[in-house]
């Protein structure tokens, strides 16, 4: 870690305002952008061209810019890795990073994901999730808040402290990732590729708090199968979906099981129900009136920081098995499960009360009030780096409401205040020289 004893003393009131003028001059610049990446439909599989934008944003700013696609086989061996099942092909990662002159300071990763989930029926959202709209001080649109907004939020950040003519003195890593909502690969193949700072900040959709905890997060597939016979004969035959839901089940008493040990954990146990068992998907049977022969679910469930991935794992295969041997027909034909995703320990923020005090004196000034905290029920890219690799990593953004949801939208004025923050962080972590 560099000599960073030059940080303590800040910005002054006038380079402060000058940084907030800044970000107000290109504030429409900026929500025009924003909408611009929240327009691009970038799905699984589908994120080339927001990271095709986020390369151009990147290189139009004179940072050196790092394009490459991701190859499975680099990181399976990793810690973390979660297999992705899908055409992984296009698969990219982009890294834009600024190097000062003379690197005096603390060095920072700033990172955002542009993979969205996908957006369910397009009837029930009140405006096209593709096509965002600015609309009583909210933008609309799938991954405005989760997290498009944050990311071009993080960029005008350090235009602002461009064009108040201040320059940082730490290199800074601008990351733009995928796969976030499904295996965290995307962050991994930084790592993988050897990036590292002294601190590394996610601006995901906080509501100005600092997230101070977050679950583990555990994929996996049920594959059910049954005894096809016409439907006239039913009985004689054994309905596989039928029993996908006996498995279902069990599995909602482990879920029970969990929570009740999460009493006691310091971070969770005053939340009701921390470890959320999902089945998120359901597939099965070919035809109305044949017996199903098959039916798979895929499942999501929270495990809490600490608790070891494959200990989890071996839980989730008795409870199945369990329920098998108490049923007449899977006895005899047991369920397979697959890992379909998410292999993802929970992460607890320790160890950064320098960060941390940073980030609360940007907030106080560039946010406003004090920087409070939260936990979280689901799960974000910081584990990679506080866990794996020493990195003090907090996620912090902006208010955001319908995350996974319909009508998905984020608030303009946190963005604002957002912007200001994350600039007032950089000059406070990495220093700034003014130009």
């Amino acid at each position: 870690m560099t000599d960073a004893n030059h940080h303590e003393a800040g910005l002054s009131e006038a380079q402060r305002e000058r940084v907030f003028a800044a970000i107000d001059a290109a504030f429409d610049d900026q929500m025009a952008t924003t909408m611009r990446f929240v327009a691009i439909p970038s799905v699984r599989g589908a994120e080339g061209p927001c990271q095709d934008m986020m390369g151009d944003l990147l290189r139009a700013r004179g940072y050196a810019v790092d394009d490459w696609p991701i190859d499975q086989e680099d990181l399976r061996h990793l810690p973390g890795f979660g297999p992705v099942e899908t055409d992984f092909s296009r698969a990219r990662t982009v890294v834009g990073t600024y190097r000062p002159a003379r690197e005096t300071g603390r060095s920072l990763i700033l990172q955002g994901h542009c993979d969205v989930v996908p957006a369910g029926p397009l009837d029930m959202w009140r405006r096209p999730p593709f096509r965002p709209v600015l609309e009583d001080g909210w933008l609309y649109g799938r991954g405005a808040g989760d997290m498009k907004s944050g990311t071009i939020a993080a960029l005008f950040a350090l235009d602002a402290l461009a064009a108040a003519g201040l320059a940082p003195n730490g290199r800074i890593h601008v990351q733009s990732v995928i796969e976030e909502e499904s295996t965290g690969l995307g962050a991994l193949s930084t790592l993988q590729r050897g990036y590292r700072a002294d601190g590394a900040l996610i601006v995901e959709p906080t509501g100005g708090r600092v997230m101070r905890a977050q679950v583990g997060v555990i994929w996996f597939r049920v594959k059910v199968r049954g005894e096809p016979v016409h439907a006239a004969q039913a009985t004689a035959g054994f309905n596989a979906i039928k029993a996908a839901y006996h498995v279902l089940g069990a599995l909602e008493a482990l879920e029970a099981e969990w929570n009740d040990r999460a009493r006691d954990d310091p971070h969770f146990g005053s939340h009701p129900h921390p470890l959320n068992l999902n089945p998120g998907i359901v597939a099965g049977g070919e035809w109305a009136s044949s017996v199903p022969a098959w039916c798979d679910i895929d499942y999501r469930i929270g495990i809490l920081p600490g608790w070891s991935v494959a200990a989890c794992q071996r839980e989730i295969e008795a409870c199945v098995a369990a329920a098998a041997a108490r049923h007449p027909f899977l006895a005899e034909r047991p369920p397979e499960i697959v890992w379909s995703g998410f292999l993802s320990p929970g992460y607890v923020v320790e160890g950064a009360d320098a960060m941390e005090a940073v980030l609360a004196e940007a907030h106080g000034s560039g946010w406003g009030g004090p920087l409070d905290e939260s936990v979280f029920t689901g799960l974000t890219d910081a584990r990679f780096y506080g866990l794996d690799h020493g990195i003090p990593c907090f996620c912090y953004g902006a208010v955001s409401e319908g995350a996974h949801a319909f009508n998905e939208r984020v608030d303009v004025e946190s963005l604002r205040r957002l912007t200001r923050s994350v600039a007032l962080f950089v000059a406070g972590w990495c220093g700034v020289t003014a130009r």
